[in-house]
């Protein structure tokens, strides 16, 4: 049997992909110090190197829409961190801890609101090590409202297009709707939020007695984290800029642009320099975004999209079943990760809106399952463990799981009839 250079070809580029996407499900190639990111890259790379795919087509692959959208919006994040906007939030929180169910629901109401308008991974880099100061200045166990705050930006940056790298991809591809997609997934999100608050509350119960109330495990106080200062007119500046282009997001106007107009004035500042600035962008997030987009397009050109495809109809998997779409993208998302699992899975999405949005949706509640479901999740552990307060595996995963679960339960509900 003689095998075409084509068809070699062919097989060479399923082998590349194949074996970065089981890179990206591990997260790591044994005895290299890769991550995700560096995997993800090489792929990419080796796809054009070896010729499966041209280098003009590598670059066409890249969406810039949403790369442009996706830096702009970091920018935005960065002038509020700067700023220290997120900072005052949780300190003008701090009185409800005299009653800690009271301040698990500021925290979880006020990262779900900024994350529906900001990056959600800033919002949990930004609001952990204030949330931890100020339960131990009121002797107050962090772990409930840390998990909280995770699993509330998770959720709540469900509900709009700018709240999460995965609904900024689908919203630039699938060309979708602000105002449509924000009015759709408000209901299950403030379902799957109202939840997992009551989780919480059950759960740590004894943990979040009012203060006064000898609790278990309390942390002392004398914390001497370094919190950035207040600037009420850089964070002014950057939350008049942010209402303008939530308004600028409901005409015609693009969206990358509007974003990026709006950012290059937040650049133009007296007081913040531009390397402070850029220096809080995730450049990390960016070239994994590329290296995924060209990725996605050698394995198209090569036929094997279309392939796949065929084969999960042979197998009876219909993505235009709801049930099946929430199941394969929420195993995707904790397999590879969610960005990964949108690339793969939204050229095979039915042409319906509702589609998309349940996409959206399903690969960001999935986030809250396992602890390594998501960036937030890692970011609020990691900066919570530099700061002496340990929340494993096990203690998300009582947690994370019965919230996704239920999360994920009154979304395909929620799907049934809304439209």
């Amino acid at each position: 049997m003689i095998v075409s250079r084509g068809e070699v070809m062919d097989y060479l580029t399923l082998a590349i992909f194949a074996l970065s996407y089981v890179g990206l499900a591990l997260g790591r190639v044994p005895g290299l110090a890769l991550d995700r990111t560096g995997i993800a890259l090489i792929g990419a790379v080796l796809m054009v190197v070896s010729g499966a795919l041209a280098a003009d087509r590598a670059f066409a692959a890249v969406d810039m829409s949403t790369m442009l959208l996706l830096y702009a919006l970091m920018i935005f994040s960065a002038q509020f961190r700067l700023g220290g906007f997120y900072t005052q939030v949780v300190l003008k929180m701090a009185p409800l801890l005299a009653n800690p169910v009271h301040f698990l629901g500021g925290v979880m109401a006020g990262s779900a609101l900024m994350s529906a308008l900001l990056v959600n991974d800033v919002v949990c880099l930004a609001l952990t090590p204030v949330i931890i100061h100020c339960c131990r200045r009121a002797s107050v166990v962090p772990v409930p409202h840390l998990l909280g705050l995770a699993l509330a930006s998770n959720i709540g940056s469900a509900t709009t297009l700018i709240g999460n790298p995965q609904n900024m991809l689908l919203g630039q591809v699938g060309r979708l709707d602000f105002a449509a997609f924000t009015l759709w997934s408000l209901p299950p999100a403030l379902m799957a939020l109202v939840a997992s608050f009551l989780l919480l509350v059950k759960l740590y119960r004894c943990e979040l007695l009012p203060a006064g109330v000898p609790v278990r495990g309390a942390v002392q106080a004398g914390d001497t984290a370094e919190l950035p200062g207040f600037d009420r007119w850089q964070s002014g500046k950057g939350g008049l800029l942010l209402l303008l282009l939530v308004a600028l997001f409901f005409t015609d106007v693009p969206r990358e642009w509007s974003a990026l107009g709006l950012a290059a004035l937040l650049l133009a500042s007296r007081r913040m320099h531009t390397r402070s600035m850029l220096g809080l962008v995730d450049w990390h997030l960016l070239t994994l975004f590329a290296a995924l987009f060209v990725l996605n397009a050698g394995f198209a050109a090569a036929g094997w999209l279309p392939a796949l495809g065929r084969w999960m109809m042979a197998a009876g998997i219909h993505l235009d079943q709801h049930g099946t779409l929430i199941v394969a993208a929420s195993l995707l998302s904790n397999l590879i990760s969610n960005v990964p699992a949108c690339m793969l899975l939204f050229p095979l999405l039915p042409d319906t809106a509702q589609s998309w949005y349940l996409l959206a949706a399903t690969t960001t509640y999935a986030g809250n399952f396992f602890l390594i479901g998501s960036i937030a999740n890692l970011i609020v552990v990691t900066q919570a463990r530099q700061m002496g307060v340990v929340i494993g595996f096990g203690e998300h995963a009582r947690v994370g799981i019965p919230a996704t679960v239920v999360a994920l339960l009154g979304l395909f509900g929620w799907s049934l009839i809304g439209h």
